[in-house]
């Protein structure tokens, strides 16, 4: 007698955003039939390129699990995944000291596993849910641990996964009465015999070919471009970028081109008109990442910053992969804010190989 194929996990991606996870769980072979969105914007996106997927473009807080169910025709699923808004906690934003409202939508995470009673549950989210906002994600486990789910957690370097990108997050795998391990890096820094180097920004882009500048395309039609498109800079940031070796931060910047608010003191943010490195991963692809004030995103050695594809490619988002926005700064905040896709498949790897070994999902 042959053993049974085991069916598709069905799942459901909450604060789906422009589509990153769920880009990577379907890459590991995860059928997600719904996503919930709130932002017209990102909601194109994931429309465009997520067709199949029904998406519920509401604020989550008027969304009941018993909806979910019956518009999507269930009576079950097997993995709620998601991230909820983390800006509140981010390191970057944290210093304002202002209670985001944000914050909270991770426990209208809670409600829906709550009602919905998935077999598994996936989050991710900064680091600083785990420690400003501690608070929540205390109760969150607690609340899920309630229900007899067994959580695992930990904060991620994503470029230990192969990830061409220095960014952390805190990712979380629970099983219901099982436990799902989070899966184990496989590239390191500085790699012994057991792992592999780091993915470098040149093997990410090197290859890529130049992009268009803005002043280049008539209508702004980005999309004509596959939105491999940069920007112009203006003559005092040439100026400063062309004064920069790869690597290199404001510090290294001439005071006479350095701008009037960083040009006699070395305090503050420092990792903003700098240059990234051909041999190291890029920094953390943020919302201001084609922008030379908002990170150090110049190009290794051409006289521009970071073109939106090959931010997007940094986040491992296909070469195919359509944004549904003629903007250039809404563009950035969906591929700053998403997830790297190539991380959520493997995640999804892992759900997967523990959902079939806890005896789920055979037909």
């Amino acid at each position: 007698m042959t053993d049974m194929l085991p069916k598709k996990i069905v799942a459901i991606d909450l604060f789906c955003g422009a589509g990153g996870l769920t880009t990577g769980l379907k890459a590991a072979g995860i059928e997600i039939i719904g996503g919930v969105e709130f932002d017209k914007d990102a909601a194109n996106t994931y429309k465009a390129n997520h067709p199949a997927t029904h998406l519920f473009q509401q604020d989550i807080k008027s969304l009941s699990g018993k909806a979910i169910l019956d518009t999507l025709g269930i009576k079950e699923i097997d993995l709620l995944a998601g991230c909820p808004p983390c800006q509140g906690f981010s390191s970057l934003t944290f210093k304002n000291k202002k209670e985001d409202p944000r914050n909270l939508l991770i426990l209208e995470f809670l409600r829906l596993v709550q009602e919905l009673k998935p077999k598994m549950i996936m989050l991710e989210n900064v680091p600083g849910l785990a420690k400003r906002g501690n608070y929540l994600f205390r109760r969150f486990i607690e609340g899920i641990e309630d229900l007899k789910y067994i959580p695992d957690f930990k904060v991620l370097q994503v470029a230990d996964f192969g990830v061409p990108q220095k960014r952390k997050r805190l990712v979380m795998l629970a099983g219901k009465n099982f436990k799902i391990p989070i899966p184990k890096p496989e590239y390191a820094e500085n790699p012994n015999g057991t792992f592999k180097k780091w993915i470098s920004l040149k093997d990410a882009i090197g290859n890529m070919p130049k992009p268009a500048f803005v002043s280049d395309l008539k209508g702004r039609n980005y999309a004509s471009v596959n939105w491999n498109v940069a920007r112009d800079l203006s003559d005092i940031n040439l100026k400063r970028l062309r004064s920069l070796t790869p690597g290199a931060s404001r510090y290294a910047i001439p005071k006479a081109l350095r701008p009037s608010c960083h040009k006699y003191s070395n305090s503050g943010f420092g990792n903003v008109y700098g240059r990234l490195k051909w041999d190291e991963p890029s920094v953390t692809i943020t919302r201001g990442c084609i922008t030379l004030s908002m990170g150090r995103f110049g190009h290794p050695d051409q006289d521009r910053a970071l073109s939106v594809r090959e931010a997007a490619t940094i986040q491992t988002f296909p070469k195919y992969y359509k944004f549904e926005v003629n903007n250039l700064e809404k563009v950035c905040l969906q591929i700053g804010n998403a997830f790297p896709c190539l991380l959520a498949k493997q995640l999804g790897e892992q759900v997967v190989k523990y959902y079939q070994e806890n005896n789920y999902g055979k037909k």
